[in-house]
This record gives C-alpha cells, sequence and structure tokens, in this order.
C-alpha cells in the first residue's frame, strides 16, 4: 500500500466507509436474469483482490471482507463468536468459532465447511469467556492447522485438524484460556499460549507431546485475578525464540529449547495484547489502553530488530494487528476481548508519515489477516 497525503487518505476512506458498511448489511448477490436477458448462465466466480483484509467479527457470526481503503465490502457467515483467523497459499481461511473451526473460500467468499471439535465446550456462546476456538496456527506445509480450544473453569486443549481430511486427528493438554498458537520454523512444534495459566505448551507435532513453560515476568500472584499475563506471542525468525509482550514494559523471550525466560525493556506502558512481525522483523504490538491510573492510552508498538521503539497512539481500545506483505502498513483491530470495543480497524503506515485512519470493518474485529 502506498503511502499518501493523510488528507486525501483520511477524505477517501471518510468517504467510502459509509458505502462499505451498507455492503456488509446486504452481502452482494449475483444480479437475477431479467425476462431478456440469456438464463441458464452460471454466476462468474466472485474473486478477492489480493491485499484484501479479513477479520474475524467475534460480535457476530460472520467474517468481514474489507478494503484497507474504503472499507468492509462484503461478509460470510462461519459459526458463533468467530475469534482467530490463519489463512494458507491455498487461499483457505480457517476460522475459530465457539462452534468449531470455519473453512473458508476467500476467492469465491463462501464457508466451505464448519469443523466441530473433538472436546467438549459447553454450549456455543458468546463473550469474552466463552468456550471454543481460540487461536489457530496452520503448519509450514499447511497440511494441518492447529487450534488452542478453550474449555471454561478448566485447561485447555490443542486440537490437530488435517487440512486435506478437515478432521481432528489428535489432540494434546494445554494452559487455560489458550489466547494465541504459533508454530516453529521447522513445524516440529506449535506454541499454545495459556492466558490464565501464565504460560506456554510446546507441543511436539509428531508425537504430540506437550511441554508446559512458565511465562511470568511479573510472577503469578493474583491467579486467575491479575491482568498480568501472557497474550499473544511470536515466533522470531532468526533463533526461534518467542517474544511476548507484557504492560508495555517488559518483552518475554522464551527460549522454547530449553523454557528459559528472559526480559527485555519496552516502552508503551499500556495494557498490551496483539502482536505481529513485519517482513524485516520489526515487531508490532497493540496497547489495549488503561488497565490502572498511571497507564498509558492505547498506542501500536513498532519495535525494531535492534530493539528501538517508536510508539503510535490509537484512539480507543483494540485488540491485534496484522501486516500488509510490503510490510509498510498495519491493520489493528479495535475488537478487543474486554468491553469499550469498537466495530473498525485503525491503518497505520509504519513510515510515520501519515496519522492513523479508522475504518469501519466488521462487529467487534479481533483476529485478522492479509490475503
Amino acid at each position: 500500500m502506498r503511502a499518501r497525503p493523510a488528507a486525501l487518505l483520511a477524505a477517501v476512506a471518510a468517504a467510502a466507509v459509509l458505502a462499505g458498511c451498507a455492503a456488509t448489511d446486504a452481502p452482494a448477490s449475483p444480479a437475477t436474469p431479467s425476462a431478456t436477458s440469456p438464463a441458464a448462465q452460471p454466476p462468474a466466480p466472485r474473486t478477492t483482490p489480493e491485499g484484501t483484509l479479513l477479520v474475524a467479527d467475534f460480535g457476530a457470526d460472520t467474517v468481514s471482507f474489507v478494503d484497507p481503503v474504503r472499507g468492509a465490502f462484503d461478509r460470510v457467515k462461519v459459526g458463533t463468536a468467530p475469534y482467530g483467523v490463519a489463512v494458507g497459499t491455498d487461499g483457505r481461511a480457517w476460522v475459530t468459532t465457539a462452534e468449531g473451526v470455519a473453512v473458508v473460500d476467500t476467492g469465491k467468499r463462501t464457508r466451505l465447511a464448519l469443523i466441530p471439535y473433538r472436546t467438549r465446550t459447553g454450549p456455543a456462546t458468546t463473550g469474552e469467556y466463552r468456550g471454543g476456538g481460540m487461536g489457530i496456527a496452520l503448519a509450514p506445509d499447511g497440511r494441518h492447522a492447529y487450534v488452542g480450544v478453550n474449555v471454561p473453569d478448566g485447561n485447555g486443549v490443542l486440537e490437530v485438524i488435517d487440512t486435506a481430511t478437515r478432521k481432528v486427528t489428535g489432540t494434546a493438554p494445554v494452559g487455560r484460556r489458550p489466547f494465541d498458537v504459533d508454530v516453529s520454523r521447522d513445524g516440529s512444534e506449535a506454541y499454545a499460549t495459556g492466558h490464565d495459566s501464565f504460560d506456554v505448551t510446546s507441543v511436539r507435532t509428531d508425537t504430540l507431546r506437550a511441554r508446559r513453560m512458565e511465562v511470568a515476568p511479573y510472577g503469578t500472584e493474583g491467579g486467575l485475578g491479575s491482568w498480568l499475563k501472557p497474550h499473544y506471542a511470536v515466533v522470531r525468525p532468526s533463533d526461534g525464540k518467542l517474544l511476548l509482550p507484557f504492560e508495555g514494559e517488559r518483552l518475554a523471550v522464551l527460549d522454547p529449547r530449553t523454557g528459559k525466560v528472559a526480559v527485555e525493556r519496552m516502552t508503551a506502558n499500556t495494557h498490551q495484547h496483539g502482536a505481529a512481525l513485519a517482513p524485516d522483523g520489526t515487531l508490532l504490538v497493540v496497547g489495549t489502553g488503561p488497565i490502572a491510573s498511571d497507564d498509558e492510552e492505547a498506542s501500536l508498538t513498532i519495535r525494531e530488530p535492534d530493539g528501538s521503539e517508536r510508539v503510535v497512539k490509537l484512539d480507543g481500545p483494540h485488540e491485534d494487528v496484522a501486516v500488509s506483505q510490503d510490510g509498510r502498513t498495519a491493520y489493528v483491530t479495535g475488537g478487543f476481548t474486554r468491553d469499550g470495543y469498537w466495530n473498525g480497524i485503525t491503518v497505520v503506515a509504519l513510515d510515520g508519515k501519515t496519522p492513523p485512519v479508522r475504518l469501519a470493518a466488521g462487529e467487534r474485529p479481533l483476529g485478522i489477516a492479509v490475503l
């Protein structure tokens, strides 16, 4: 996405968002042939432009397709309270919901399947503590999807899906409320971040043997009532270590080979959730806003590989982040797992030459991917 003057970008976005929002209320469908038009011609397959954003509508039962300048233009029903999104090189999206994992053809914008969980999670409900899928990641070869399943009032489960047969082929125990799932560079391990258990569980993808590693740079005092827990992680390509941001103050660097955690300083001083890596190794971290009187407001931290940081202020709570393929633009969802969310995304030019722009997009959007 090329940088453009702030006034023009804001004007284009503001003028077009209304049309985009209207599209989400009435997804496009092929026109009915008139009496004089040729009938019996099947509608042409719909195609989705490269660079479109796919967001999980946690406040609805859909995913929204979003033009990064003009806003949402279509949506597809996937299941109750969608949370996480992973997209393969074949264009299929895997979306965790309270009911199962939905498989979406992002080119034709249709749901292909809904794969039920093997784990019992109770009735499909909504809200922050609902049971069902949370984090999700695909193996490097795309043959398996790894899904963190939340079991209310209990430990979570990592479920393995064969993406060819669309069936659950195995499970492994993980921590409580697995917000995020990541996969090692070689695909040999999957990592589930347990929010309520202060840990990351490493699961061997060949044997499904699980190993718990505590990640608690502030300690575990307060238990379930503590705010100082892990949320999202990324795997650093240079050495395979996991990076987990905490409170805009500490970056926990977990070595999955040893289970040891080193801590580096961060500067945003705000409660942090979503994280992503740009192609050049820049770490992007979402600050959701204050949880204590001395916390700063919502922000996006742009952390260079050398540890230097720039903090971009955001308007209102946000949850997760994705980055454009050229590494120039970040897209931050405004859904937020707690109260105070808003129905849109913020577009951030990472070179800092234009101010952030807000777009209406979906209903309480959480997970996000760039197609």
